[in-house]
């Protein structure tokens, strides 16, 4: 995979001036190559993103400092790393939604340059703090910008020893997020090359199964209807009936594999949106969170109901990391015909009653995504304990002329 480095060069060849070239300081300067230098490194990218926004906070003398990544299109934060907060303040924040990108931090989400603020209660965009968040006062904060992509920001506040940021501190800083917008970048590029081979991967695989299974699940079908037609007694064909009736099921099922397999090569999909969620939320939630997906949930799921039921998944383990006092929990994600369904089981305390339509710990959010698709959300306490949020919406049908040619049988 190619590499992106540090220099600068414009078509003519003329090498352009980076933020490196503006710092005096030898000591200051060798850190920040220590920290480029780590890019040739195989720590994986959370970790050196973690050592990135460690050394900006070191390097600026500040007392908290953050690193948010954004999504594809650059508008929503995805992943966040934090410095200098206490460890249960951290676990306390990070347990809660991500910060959207409102306030002072939106900023540099709309308009991605260098920004600096005396104090951040002043600033005509300040919308304050959440609950449990340390009182902050100056800032100082830089895009993670890469030849024009931006990727993300790097966010410092409270200057230790003085009442605001320097223009210096602005140039180490904006030094840090190149050789974070580096890594960023190479990340992506890497995983692109990753999947296109697993794309083909998949695509092996699907008419693998279905030259050497489906085929032959049609043909053990036939075979039974044909026996169930002979002198073989009523009993016995009814037996034979219900294995035919499970052979049609199966194949549906291998069908709907097989349209998974070759439509993830076209997006990411919600499948793997669902698995990455979990695995991020482990740590938090203290134990393996099993999901059964059912149907053709990549495909029939569309972008909007997307974005609305990972957004209530988020909230729903957070709930069971922070309130359930569960030991165990699981995730089931069905389409069925013009529905999708999202149900989150856990074995925890339960609720004393049964919530109000506005909900609390997040319920009233969850129910409020739900019927602005047109849908509906439930919480059910089952008889052996626990909760279960059921949360469903309608979607479009998927049009038969949608499914990928891979020939036809009986019975289908």
């Amino acid at each position: 995979m190619p590499i992106v480095t540090l220099g600068q060069v414009t078509d003519g060849g003329t090498r352009k001036r980076s933020a490196y070239d503006e710092i005096g300081d030898p000591v200051t300067l060798r850190r920040l190559l220590e920290a480029t230098l780590l890019l040739e490194s195989n720590l994986r990218l959370g970790d050196l993103l973690s050592h990135i926004v460690e050394e900006a906070r070191s390097l600026a003398n500040a007392r908290y400092g953050a690193l948010g990544v954004l999504d594809a299109a650059g508008t929503e934060v995805v992943e966040f790393y934090v410095s200098g907060l206490l460890p249960d303040v951290e676990a306390f924040l990070l347990a809660g939604p991500l910060p959207t990108g409102r306030g002072v931090l939106g900023v540099l989400i709309e308009e991605p340059r260098p920004i600096r603020i005396r104090a951040i209660g002043d600033h005509p965009s300040s919308v304050g703090f959440p609950p449990g968040h340390p009182p902050m006062a100056s800032f100082l904060g830089a895009p993670i910008k890469v030849r024009g992509n931006v990727y993300g920001n790097i966010y410092l506040t409270d200057k230790i020893g003085a009442d605001e940021f320097t223009a210096d501190d602005g140039i180490v800083i904006e030094a840090l997020a190149l050789a974070a917008g580096i890594a960023v970048e190479n990340a992506r590029l890497n995983q692109r090359a990753g999947e296109v081979a697993v794309y083909e991967e998949r695509d092996r695989m699907a008419r693998d199964l279905h030259d050497g299974v489906i085929q032959r699940l049609f043909a053990i079908g036939l075979s039974l209807q044909g026996m169930t037609s002979a002198q073989a007694g009523r009993a016995v064909a009814e037996s034979i009936s219900s294995v035919v009736d499970d052979i049609d099921e199966t194949i549906r099922q291998v069908r709907a594999t097989i349209f998974e397999l070759g439509a993830e090569g076209r997006g990411r999909g919600i499948r793997a949106g669902v698995l990455s969620l979990i695995e991020e939320m482990r740590p938090m939630i203290g134990f393996p969170v099993p999901v059964e997906f059912a149907g053709p949930v990549d495909s029939a799921v569309t972008d909007e109901v997307a974005e609305q039921l990972l957004s209530t998944l988020r909230e729903a383990l957070s709930n069971v990391a922070r309130h359930a006092q569960a030991t165990g929990a699981d995730v089931r994600l069905q389409v069925s015909g013009r529905d999708c369904r999202l149900e989150v089981r856990d074995n925890g305390t339960g609720m004393v009653d049964n919530p109000a339509p506005g909900g609390g710990n997040g319920l009233g959010n969850m129910r409020s995504r739900a019927e602005s698709l047109g849908g509906s959300f439930e919480v059910v306490q089952p008889a052996i304990g626990g909760t279960t949020l059921i949360w469903q919406v309608p979607i479009m049908p998927i049009a038969s002329g949608d499914l990928p040619h891979y020939g036809r049988g009986p019975g289908t």
